[in-house]
């Protein structure tokens, strides 16, 4: 498919709506950074947010620079992609806490101080993105970070508290950049009754909603994620399904950092599970015996019920057999791409009978892995399978996008989309800890503004202004 095929009209681009719009943007809507959106004097929103992420792998700091738009709160929101980068996590705090969770050996003191060397770490994250980029901090009007998960219990056991511990101290984060700065998204999740993942089901429904098609944003990530839009005619985005599949590329990591003695991270382009032989005895071993995998959703994991000890055990399993290195990521990489199929086959008839998947939009590092793709393919002969880049956002900048929009959403007070098969449907207007910045009380008084202070109707309609191009291709992928 090339550009020309995806960036069309109202009726043949990625959205397939029009809405009024000239039909010039990416998802079917008008450019509104040729055509102007002008922030209005009676309350309209015109905010800069700088989302960030750092995945389970701490493989890199994703920070992303969102300009948002919107006339009313009626009107669609319009969003434009300034600039995506990724920071190096620094090795002095990456080790320790990669150690620290695969022991899960700790102490109070330990994780106090991590609180506040992660909040300086992404502090001075921000600011190498705008000293690398040349953009002027105090024009970045709000930061959402997501921080580093360090324990995700969503899915308690008796005895046990539902619980998200996201590290990352927001007011260190606000205090080293001047920036309010909104933290803490999965706790205000779990606080009304969810179990605070996964957390993209708003950016996935608004950049893949479509008239006639049902579609899925697969996310494959340390863990692999997630989230079906059906068509409008059946529902669009008040009727979104969402949950986590199960192990993403966490276990193919910690393979390749176990067979390189750590200086691989990851099986770049696949080359190592091509040139192996899949052992299916232990692929469908571990899918039938996996008590996470054939759980019902709503569901969601992390390190806890994936992480490195698991795989370890898959290790153990494989050189046991005799199998070789390349063998045995070869084999790691099926049962996450085996696990995929088996989620929707065994998952979505539960919850949407009858339904065809008309196209999978895929995102995350795993969506680079041809081996990984190859299968998808092979599996779903009548699906179309397509990266998540074609909407105008880059795949890997999705998660970044996801926590700035929530970032946005926070300080405004507004409601979130909420997928049906969440374990409560409770609107939460309270999406997140806020840390003031130096011009909190100017960026409050135009959120109050918005909407004259009253209550805001939840977006449904986003509009990207125009494709972001300067980030790399998934190139090599299969896509």
């Amino acid at each position: 498919m090339t550009a020309s095929d995806t960036y069309t009209n109202g009726t043949n681009g990625v959205n397939g709506h029009n809405n009024g719009h000239s039909a010039n943007g990416v998802n079917g809507h008008a450019n509104s950074t040729s055509n102007g959106l002008q922030r209005k004097a009676d309350g309209s929103i015109d905010l800069k947010v700088l989302g960030m992420n750092s995945g389970t792998a701490m493989d890199g700091i994703d920070c992303a620079l969102v300009h948002y738009r919107q006339a009313s709160p009626e009107a669609p929101l319009h969003m434009d992609l300034l600039k995506y980068d990724e920071i190096d996590v620094p090795q002095w705090i990456k080790k320790p806490i990669l150690t620290m969770l695969r022991e899960t050996k700790t102490t109070p003191s330990l994780m106090s101080q991590l609180n506040v060397q992660l909040g300086k770490m992404f502090g001075e994250a921000v600011k190498s993105f705008c000293d690398k980029h040349n953009i002027p901090i105090d024009s970045i009007d709000l930061i959402g970070s997501h921080g580093q998960t360090i324990w995700l219990l969503s899915m308690p056991k008796e005895g046990e508290t539902q619980s998200a511990f996201c590290l990352g101290e927001g007011t260190v984060i606000s205090a080293i950049t001047g920036i309010t700065t909104v933290t803490d998204f999965r706790m205000a999740e779990q606080a009304v009754g969810r179990q605070g993942a996964p957390l993209v089901a708003l950016i996935d429904g608004l950049l893949l909603r479509n008239p006639d098609k049902l579609r899925i944003c697969q996310n494959i990530g340390g863990i692999a994620n997630l989230c079906i839009i059906p068509p409008d005619s059946q529902g669009g985005v008040d009727s979104m399904v969402d949950w986590d599949c199960g192990p993403g590329n966490m276990f193919i990591d910690a393979a390749m950092r176990y067979f390189t003695n750590g200086k691989m991270e990851y099986d770049k382009d696949g080359l190592w599970g091509e040139q192996g032989t899949v052992n299916q005895g232990v692929v469908d071993r571990f899918l039938d015996g996996n008590w996470y995998v054939n759980h019902l959703p709503p569901k969601t994991t992390g390190r806890e019920t994936f992480g490195d000890n698991e795989a370890q055990q898959l290790i153990d399993e494989c050189l046991a057999l005799g199998m070789s290195q390349y063998d045995t990521v070869a084999t790691i990489t099926r049962i996450t791409a085996q696990n995929i199929i088996r989620q929707y086959r065994t998952f979505i008839p539960r919850f949407l009978p009858d339904a065809h998947i008309d196209e999978i939009f895929m995102c995350g590092g795993g969506a680079r892995n041809p081996n990984i793709i190859k299968y998808l393919k092979q599996e779903l002969p009548n699906t179309t399978i397509r990266a998540l880049d074609e909407t105008g956002v880059p795949s890997d900048a999705k998660e970044a996008v996801s926590f700035a929009q929530q970032a946005l959403e926070a300080v405004l007070g507004r409601a979130a989309l909420v997928p049906i098969n969440s374990d409560t449907l409770t609107p939460n207007t309270i999406s997140g800890k806020i840390a003031p910045g130096l011009r909190w009380r100017e960026i409050m008084r135009q959120a109050i503004e918005f909407g004259n202070g009253g209550p805001l109707p939840t977006v449904k309609e986003m509009v990207v202004d125009r494709p972001y191009t300067e980030w790399k291709s998934m190139a090599g992928s299969g896509l």
